[in-house]
């Protein structure tokens, strides 16, 4: 009796979480079809989708709610997050797909507002293509406008990203000369962070082994966005 109680608690223990992740989806999703472009809680649900693994949902609830607010910028930035959200979990050539669809809804999102986080995604997105797509300049670009926004403002945390990408933009076009020079102005910003001492310390085959690691499309890339309204 004792074995067949515990068997019901474990069953009961791995049925609640999905219930409980399916009404904090549709409470996001209510809340998203009353404030389409809120960009902290479209963040929110891709964060719960991910943990349910719910990916088609939340593609296809972002495409409804795209088509109908098409001056929405971050319903845009979210639904092209939503495609990558879902690239670790699909195959080599579904991969490719789904990153070509979230480049298209970035792009949409930086010509209805090209802001500093649609321009770095976007130009983060390019640098996860391998290098024979010739992509590395079109991210650099997109990370350089980003950077001039930065400049222009006063220092966030959040700003380390578009510095340790950049620099991997040039690397990626084989400007190391350049790539080390965004990594040495990012630690002057940022001196204890990891990631730019870990590129400024590698060079050669070293460093092209850790940055092809850290571009790796076969791994999950953090796309919370939580960083933007805790920034300092």
């Amino acid at each position: 009796m004792i074995r067949r109680n515990a068997l019901i608690l474990l069953l009961a223990a791995a049925v609640l979480p999905l219930w409980g992740n399916s009404a904090d989806l549709e409470k996001y999703e209510k809340a998203l079809l009353a404030s389409p472009d809120d960009l902290r809680t479209g963040n929110d649900y891709r964060q719960a989708v991910i943990k349910a693994k719910e990916y088609d949902r939340c593609i296809a609830f972002f495409e409804k709610l795209t088509a109908a607010n098409p001056d929405a910028s971050n319903a845009f930035l979210n639904f092209g997050f939503a495609y990558v959200d879902k690239i670790p979990d699909a195959g080599s050539i579904t991969q490719v797909i789904l990153a070509n669809t979230a480049l298209a809804h970035f792009t949409k999102s930086i010509e209805i507002q090209p802001s500093w986080i649609a321009l770095y995604t976007r130009g983060n997105s390019y640098l996860y293509w391998p290098k024979i797509f010739g992509r590395a300049h079109l991210g650099v670009a997109d990370l350089e406008k980003a950077m001039e926004m930065q400049r222009k403002d006063s220092v966030k945390s959040y700003h380390i990203r578009s510095y340790i990408s950049l620099g991997d933009g040039y690397w990626k076009m084989d400007d190391i000369e350049k790539a080390r020079a965004i990594w040495q102005e990012g630690a002057k910003h940022f001196p204890s962070d990891a990631q730019l001492k870990a590129r400024l310390s590698r060079e050669g085959d070293e460093l092209k082994e850790y940055i092809d690691d850290v571009l790796d499309p076969n791994k999950r890339v953090n796309t919370d966005l939580h960083e933007l309204w805790e920034a300092r």
